[in-house]
């Protein structure tokens, strides 16, 4: 499962809403929940936070917590 798919479980998300308040697919999101290798764009994510009524900053940093920069 992705960081995102985490996310949405954690807050018990009902995706058919989400799909249905977004215009995103439940493939989509079904894809973004559990694909590793599927990329989130962030217009997807905004719309997400949107839909599940969250600012969009807290998903972005609850998904991207284990990103670091490289030491230099």
């Amino acid at each position: 499962m992705t960081e995102l798919g985490l996310f949405l479980a954690k807050k018990s998300v009902n995706r058919s809403d989400v799909a249905r308040k977004t215009g995103i697919s439940k493939t989509r999101l079904s894809e973004l929940s559990n694909n590793k290798k599927t990329k989130l764009r962030v217009e997807e994510l905004y719309l997400i936070a949107l839909a599940i009524d969250i600012d969009p900053c807290e998903v972005f940093n609850e998904i991207c917590r284990d990103l670091k920069l490289k030491n230099e």
